[in-house]
């Protein structure tokens, strides 16, 4: 019988081929495209078939989700993955595969040679799972130790909740930030007179606006800074105050019962005209 003979790609597929028979009976059973993986190597390297299946992106999405489920709990976080959202920075440093099969086979030895070695009839039975969840925990707290995560970790034990890091508003988030911000009002909202300059006159925006990002543009942030405040001296104590207090997060009708206006459309009209004083002072 002729040898098995064909050269792998830095970047294949193959090489995560060995995690495949790490997983637990359980997990490999809710993994359709891995399930079609025979557990004799030997009729993996066999088939062109099975190595284009491999080569494919659905076999590396469950070979990533599978393994990132098995990591995920050693990193000391309450509950599993699947409680999780994709924007929480655990749940992304679950999936670096890469580093749990580096990591497996420096434990181990476990790497795609001793596929090619086994014998051709050698079927690869499943490993209990207490011993595979035994050989994460070695692997991930090796690794956080030589990626120097646990400094991240440490803060990230400390965030309130998980919802801190999701791209959508939520109760949490609000609630969060009303209290930092001494917020009366249930949507916590600023202005910026940056925005103001290049604004719609007509239109009635209540979305967030914030001074730009002092990290990303220090010199611009400064300069709006400045503007903002020589610009605010020019107004009549009032019209400063509903500045404040739009600022402060102040609905248009809080801010006309705290400064005695009849109604909130008084309000709207009195920051429409601050906007359009703005735009004013900076093209002077």
């Amino acid at each position: 019988m002729p040898a098995i003979s064909f050269k792998i790609p830095y970047d294949s597929n193959l090489r995560y081929l060995p995690l495949v028979y790490l997983l637990p009976e359980e997990l490999w059973y809710r993994c359709p495209t891995l399930m079609k993986i025979p557990r004799n190597p030997r009729q993996v390297f066999r088939s062109e078939e099975l190595l284009s299946l491999i080569d494919s992106d659905a076999f590396l999405d469950e070979i990533m989700d599978a393994v990132s489920s098995l990591a995920f709990p050693h990193f000391g976080f309450p509950g599993w993955k699947e409680h999780y959202t994709g924007d929480f920075p655990v749940w992304r440093l679950s999936y670096s595969l890469p580093l749990w099969s580096k990591g497996i086979e420096q434990e181990t030895g476990w790497n795609l040679q001793q596929l090619f070695l086994l014998p051709k009839d050698a079927e690869i039975l499943f490993l209990p799972k207490e011993q595979i969840d035994a050989l994460f925990e070695k692997v991930v707290k090796k690794v956080i130790e030589e990626q120097g995560w646990q400094p991240m970790l440490d803060v990230l034990y400390e965030m309130p909740c998980a919802e801190d890091f999701e791209n959508q508003r939520t109760n949490v988030r609000t609630d969060f930030v009303r209290k930092w911000y001494h917020s009366r009002s249930k949507r916590v909202q600023s202005v910026s007179l940056e925005r103001l300059r290049s604004k719609n006159l007509d239109e009635d925006d209540d979305r967030p606006f914030d001074y730009p990002d002092p990290r990303l543009d220090l010199e611009k942030y400064v300069c709006t800074k400045v503007d903002a405040e020589r610009f605010l001296a020019t107004l009549s104590e009032t019209d400063r105050r509903i500045v404040q207090m739009r600022e402060e997060g102040y609905t248009y009708m809080e801010i006309a019962v705290e400064l005695g206006f009849a109604n909130h459309s008084s309000m709207i009209k009195r920051m429409k005209g601050i906007k359009k004083e703005y735009r004013q002072y900076m093209k002077a």
